[in-house]
């Protein structure tokens, strides 16, 4: 029984140290700088936002960056962003003193 239960103990750490492994090559951060296209969908005007991986910024404001999303917030104009990178939607909220507002872009990533 003692043999069986430790057999099975490192059968378990093995897996998930292979699994760790995996997980580890397969989710690579993306490294370096990318100029990203955004459109706002109601009157089409598009702009780049510039992106460094390395320092973790968009256009030079300190971001939140993982697989799911970027997040910043811009001390030009209060703004706080927010990109999801499956669906590559781009959520402002811009909050005021009469309850402010929140604005829907998309944006082009390239894999």
């Amino acid at each position: 029984m003692i043999v069986k239960r430790l057999a099975v103990g490192i059968f378990g750490i093995s897996a998930l140290a292979v699994g760790v492994a995996v997980a580890a090559t397969a989710g690579e951060a993306q490294r370096g700088e990318a100029a990203i296209t955004c459109t706002n969908v109601s009157s089409g005007t598009s702009w780049q936002i510039r992106v460094d991986y390395d320092k973790s910024t968009v256009d030079s404001n300190p971001a939140r960056i993982n697989e799911a999303e970027i997040s910043w917030h811009d001390t030009t104009d209060g703004g706080n962003y927010t990109l999801d990178r499956k669906s590559e939607k781009l959520t402002v909220v811009v909050a005021s003193s009469t309850g402010g507002y929140s604005l829907f872009h998309r944006c082009r990533l390239q894999n």
